[in-house]
């Protein structure tokens, strides 16, 4: 009996021992396992287009290489490229990963574009006080042909259709902020089944999504996010420029810049600097525009209004060409950027336009006018500067002698006959150093 307890203790003991163990290697290795747990987090707070597109497939691209619980993406953008944003929502459908739209702070706006954004995310959250909804930009050069921007309008409402659908989101107000750019809040977002969270900040964002199952094209994956840390994955010095590059504006002004470069170096060859500048700033507009809708009747018109300048300068029109190249340029300005639908928010600023048109008017009338007249205007420096001067005999010119002229001693010849001394002469000519003058009482 006194045995059989033995071995039944013995026994006992050893499960004890092993669960023990047990659990002391889970304690031991849960703070790696928290510190192995990685959130990836990018930032959009501009306008969409190719350059943010390519920051996203960075991020979900990043994020699946270092295996982080997810893609956080924080979006605050009015709206942007139809394109590029087909580019993003099928990064965000096709993604690894799971991502996370964040739209914050207080105060952002997920307009336009940033609804599919919004709506294509595996979890979409909004932070209190701000919005979601199209924002149907007006644009500044009068509606667009109705045909064209139905079938865009109907062509982007089935698109945001097939992502609610998708992620089981209300197909009804999704299509509705497409057609009628309806807004709505946070709350009202929430309520309608619009996003799944409403969050008051990354952490408490984190902590609401841990333990969600997210399907995505890699399978089924549970979120673990309440420890995870969060890396910032900023755009590179190239990323951001070109994304300053991006701006419609940026690429309206280093398109005139560019022309003023070039004009410059042909009026005066050899200045080369100004020729510099001007291929640069022509190079990269012509890049930002490649992915802009751009209008060519509207550059043809701003290529005008330079050659209308420039024809100021030459011709005496009285400012009918200069009036003449400040409305083309300003019609060609307004122009210059169409888009085919008004879900974009695409346009170059009015107060860039007035502004631009102003500078360009005044650099024409006034800089380059006085320049170009001061290369006509009559030397009065050096050896052509003496010709038509005045000066006096220092003795008599029959028909050779010396003169003063600009209180230097020349030898001089008369072509008026004879000159007496102390006469006042005026140059004509000049020769192998040698002045040719006439006697004023001749002229």
């Amino acid at each position: 009996m006194f045995k059989f307890i033995v071995n039944t203790t013995s026994v006992l003991m050893d499960v004890i021992m092993r669960r023990y163990l047990f659990f002391i290697a889970i304690l031991l290795s849960y703070p790696a396992i928290l510190f192995a747990q990685k959130v990836v987090e990018i930032s959009i707070d501009e306008t969409i287009n190719p350059v943010s597109a390519a920051y996203v497939s960075k991020g979900i691209e990043y994020a699946s290489k270092e295996r982080a619980e997810c893609l956080l993406i924080q979006l605050n953008t009015p709206g942007g490229l139809l394109k590029s944003t087909r580019v993003i929502v099928s990064a965000i459908l096709e993604s690894p990963v799971p991502v996370v739209v964040y739209v914050s702070p207080g105060g952002a706006h997920a307009g336009s574009a940033g609804v599919f954004i919004t709506l294509s995310a595996h979890i979409a959250a909004m932070a209190p006080g701000t919005n979601i909804g199209a924002a149907h930009p007006i644009n500044i050069q009068g509606p667009m042909d109705s045909v064209m921007n139905n079938k865009a309008t109907n062509d982007a409402a089935a698109f945001i259709r097939s992502i609610a659908e998708k992620r089981k989101r209300n197909l009804e107000w999704a299509d509705e902020a497409v057609r009628k750019s309806i807004s709505i809040t946070e709350n009202e977002a929430l309520n309608k089944s619009v996003i799944d969270v409403v969050a008051n900040n990354t952490t408490d964002l984190l902590r609401k999504i841990d333990g969600k199952k997210i399907e995505t094209s890699a399978g089924v994956k549970i979120l673990h996010t309440r420890a995870a840390r969060i890396e910032p994955l900023t755009m590179s010095t190239t990323e951001k420029i070109l994304n300053l590059l991006s701006d419609p504006n940026i690429a309206y002004i280093l398109l005139l810049l560019g022309m003023y470069g070039i004009l410059f170096e042909l009026y005066n060859p050899g200045a080369i600097l100004p020729g510099i500048i001007g291929v640069i700033c022509l190079i990269l507009s012509f890049y930002t525009m490649h992915s802009l809708p751009i209008n060519y009747a509207g550059l043809a018109l701003i290529i005008f209004a330079i050659i209308l300048f420039l024809l100021e300068i030459k011709i005496v029109s009285h400012g009918m060409l200069a009036i003449g190249g400040a409305i083309s340029l300003i019609l060609g300005s307004m122009m210059l950027i169409r888009s085919d639908s008004s879900l974009e928010l695409v346009k170059i600023s009015r107060g860039v336009i007035v502004s631009s048109t102003a500078i360009t008017t005044l650099f024409f009338l006034f800089v380059i006018g006085v320049g170009l007249r001061a290369q006509r205007a009559k030397p009065v420096t050096g050896i052509e500067g003496l010709i038509g001067e005045v000066g006096l005999s220092l003795e008599t010119l029959d028909p050779r002698g010396l003169v003063r002229m600009h209180g230097e001693i020349w030898k001089a010849e008369s072509i008026s006959g004879k000159i007496d001394k102390d006469s006042k002469v005026r140059v004509v000519a000049m020769e192998h150093m040698n002045l040719k003058v006439e006697s004023l009482l001749n002229g």
